[in-house]
């Protein structure tokens, strides 16, 4: 009679094979970025969650605190030192469902809807632009031949931002200042669609990866303050410091791109070589 479940490792070969494949114990130093990338994963999939159940409110509370973890998750892994290219791929994955689905799925149920079918191709454009930003970031971080300057700028809105900024209409809403209807969807549409744009953009904006590293003596008092008034305004007034800091966002996109020029014509200046009148006259022949 033929055994259907033959056993595993039946002899000395299959129990020194078994010890090869053991699972070996990982520290919890690689472990924990992971972790917060999933809760933001958990955060991105409530909102959509809240969404569905008209509470926009706590949506967009979740889509904020989602994108707070997406910030917090690569900073763990580099002071940690557990960066892993499973890291790099499930945060790709989460900020496509947190920034790319979320949002449109929150704005969509809002007054997107109202447009019927061209309300959810606008939704399609939107998740295929962050989408497709995602994909352009994760082939540029293999591009070591670009100047050290350059890692203070992102190529078009990140992900995160677009999706903030792309929530807009529904702060404005929650604040009275719109209603949702036929003629605001026309315009939430157009909206949305250039806030796709922007993120797959070749726009130069402002990374803030280098920011904070380093505080002046004189500035840590200053900035405790600061930090404290900011954060105690987004606890009493969240939708409207998320409206505020929406708008100075998008305000200061201009600002990056001249700055990004400034920056580029100065590089290139310092690698142009000299002309044949600057150049130091030769030394004379020794005699």
């Amino acid at each position: 009679m033929i055994d259907l479940f033959p056993p595993f490792d039946p002899g000395r070969r299959g129990i020194r094979r078994r010890h090869q494949l053991r699972i070996r114990r990982l520290p919890m130093r690689l472990i924990l970025p992971n972790l917060v990338t999933l809760f933001a994963l958990c955060s991105g999939l409530t909102a959509v969650r809240m969404a569905l159940e008209n509470r926009y409110d706590l949506a967009i509370l979740a889509v904020v605190f989602a994108a707070v973890l997406d910030g917090l998750d690569g900073r763990v892994a580099r002071m940690l030192k557990s960066t892993s290219r499973f890291g790099a791929e499930l945060d790709s994955l989460t900020d496509f469902v947190n920034f790319g689905v979320a949002p449109g799925v929150l704005l969509y149920c809002w007054t997107l809807r109202d447009l019927h079918s061209i309300g959810w191709i606008v939704v399609l454009v939107f998740s295929i632009a962050a989408a497709l930003r995602l994909a352009r970031f994760n082939v540029a971080l293999d591009d070591v031949g670009r100047p050290a300057w350059q890692a203070n700028f992102f190529t078009g809105v990140p992900s995160p931002a677009g999706a903030i900024c792309a929530l807009l209409p529904i702060n404005l809403g929650l604040l009275g200042v719109i209603e949702p209807g036929r003629e605001t969807a026309i315009v939430v549409a157009f909206y949305t669609v250039a806030m796709g744009l922007l993120m797959v953009s070749q726009l130069p904006t402002f990374s803030g990866k280098k920011l904070g590293k380093r505080v002046r003596r004189d500035l840590v008092l200053p900035l405790f303050v600061c930090v404290v008034l900011v954060g105690a305004l987004f606890v009493s007034y969240p939708f409207e410091m998320f409206t505020l800091g929406s708008v100075i966002y998008l305000a200061f996109l201009p600002a990056g791109a001249i700055w990004w020029r400034r920056l580029a014509a100065a590089d290139e200046a310092s690698h142009k070589p000299a002309s044949p009148e600057e150049q130091p006259a030769a030394p004379p022949p020794a005699a």
